[in-house]
């Protein structure tokens, strides 16, 4: 308590520094820190890759996941593009069968998601079409 009855506290998320974090992007590309990927990007045990996976959500499939599917995140997140879509049921199926939760969502509101569950301290990962991939 300070003086005069208030309280002050600090409520800023602690967040483990080189955490990566997706700081801009548009519909050609993402920025993490300094770094800008023109192309598909996965996020995973604070690594960034890209290249990443195919060029088209619907094309998906459980070999794009193998580094996921070896070290399982609490949480994937998973950017399909312009709009919302989900891949193929083997995909969903694989991600069930090692318990690892997921979310699909167009690639804006992914990366939106992702750093709050980071900021949350949240075990995530995260696979991002462009935003502007269809």
């Amino acid at each position: 308590m300070l003086e005069g009855g208030s309280f002050r506290a600090d409520v800023s998320p602690d967040i483990i520094d080189g955490t990566p974090l997706i700081n801009a992007y548009d519909d050609g590309y993402f920025q993490i820190a300094n770094t800008r990927y023109e192309s598909s990007i996965g996020i995973h045990q604070g690594e960034v890759f890209s290249p990443w996976g195919p060029e088209h959500s619907s094309d998906i499939s459980v070999e794009d996941l193998s580094l996921i599917l070896a070290h399982p995140p609490e949480i994937l997140i998973m950017g399909t593009g312009r709009l919302t879509s989900f891949p193929d049921a083997s995909v969903l199926h694989a991600l069930s069968e090692q318990h690892i939760g997921f979310e699909c969502m167009n690639s804006r509101a992914a990366a939106r998601t992702y750093n709050i569950l980071v900021a949350e301290g949240r075990t995530v990962s995260a696979l991002f079409l462009l935003p502007n991939a269809r």
